[in-house]
């Protein structure tokens, strides 16, 4: 049976791509040396609309009021221009709203299109520049620990990795936060009280790595200013040891947060890389490979959920489980020792 995999290395060669949402401009060549805050490639999206009401504005009627307008369709303005007026003793005048585009006058009204801020994306951790894709961004290479997270906010950023959790199974709290972790990336525990991520937010942070977080905070992480990655779901829940005893190992040295999130058919998930210029690399381990027995697992779902343990065995054929269901299962040796037989879809290879 097909086995999904979950990497935590400790040092490897790191090949992400960088993509923009839809096609852009590339600004980097192949070759090319970036670092984590650099602007690789730029896109302008969708632009918003406005109707500038010149009755209002002016004091004037419909037919008045546009003979006043001082713009021609297709014109280009910033904020602030004057679009309409003056008009009368108080000089009353109609301005753009943005930077954009008068696309028609009519009924009194101009109808106006804001050219959004081009949406930039930076390259998320210093690397070389392997390969250019297309008009949509690039392939990113570097060495250095890789961590897979499931949930991440979207965010990407970078800083000086700071360990505020003790233990895989710590809270975190409000007296945790200082303002000597201005910028840091924070290493916690598990959340579920949003007083803590809005005295972050206030701070600011680099970004933050939980173990685990109440999925009633979902909304309030998606606004942070700074990337949020999960390791382990939403619930109370320890971080793995393999994640944070690796973790543990980089505490004050600078680390990036990709929190992108996890979608399996896009091929993307947040990922945390910490960059390493010298050490015995490995090479990636493939997506999707076979259980076997040996085999390092994480479970994924109760009552064993987030424990890692070693795939002893495979049982052979499809052994009926307490709810009734008839399920593919091997025997897992966990790290306190127990000896647990469990569905192989609850299991996870972690390499």
């Amino acid at each position: 049976m097909l086995a999904p995999v979950t990497h935590i290395l400790p040092i490897v060669t790191i090949r992400q791509k960088r993509l923009l949402p839809a096609p852009g401009q590339v600004f980097v060549r192949k070759g090319q040396k970036v670092k984590a805050e650099d602007v690789i490639a730029q896109v302008y999206l969708t632009p918003t609309h406005a109707s500038l009401d010149l009755v209002r504005g002016l004091g004037l009627s419909p037919d008045e009021a546009e003979r006043f307008v001082q713009r021609e369709i297709g014109e280009k303005v910033s904020q602030g221009d004057i679009i309409a007026g003056p008009v009368g003793l108080a000089r009353r005048v109609v301005r753009a709203p943005g930077q954009g585009w008068i696309i028609q006058v009519k009924h009194g009204k101009v109808f106006f299109e804001i050219e959004p801020p081009p949406y930039e994306l930076r390259a998320g951790f210093p690397g070389s520049v392997e390969s250019i894709i297309g008009d949509r961004g690039i392939l990113l290479q570097t060495t250095g620990a890789f961590l897979e997270g499931v949930w991440g906010n979207g965010r990407v950023g970078s800083g000086p990795l700071r360990i505020q959790a003790s233990r895989p199974e710590d809270v975190f709290t409000q007296e945790r936060l200082d303002a000597g972790l201005n910028g840091s990336v924070v290493l916690a525990g598990y959340c579920d009280d949003p007083a803590v991520l809005q005295a972050a937010t206030q701070m600011p942070l680099g970004g933050l790595i939980l173990s685990s977080m109440a999925s009633a905070l979902i909304p309030l992480a998606l606004e942070t200013p700074f990337p949020i990655i999960i390791t382990e779901g939403f619930g109370l829940l320890p971080m793995n040891t393999a994640a944070f005893t690796l973790l543990l190992q980089h505490d004050r040295e600078e680390v990036s947060l990709l929190a992108e999130p996890y979608d399996r058919f896009a091929g993307t998930r947040p990922v945390i890389v910490i960059p390493i210029e010298t050490g015995d690399v490995l090479t990636m381990p493939r997506e999707q490979i076979f259980f076997t027995p040996s085999a390092q697992v994480r479970v994924i779902r109760a009552p064993h959920r987030s424990q890692i343990g070693t795939l002893i065995a495979l049982r052979g054929g499809s052994d009926v489980l307490p709810s009734g269901v008839r399920a593919s299962t091997g025997e897992i040796r966990l790290q306190n020792g127990t000896r647990v037989v469990l569905p192989l879809a609850n299991l996870e290879v972690l390499e």
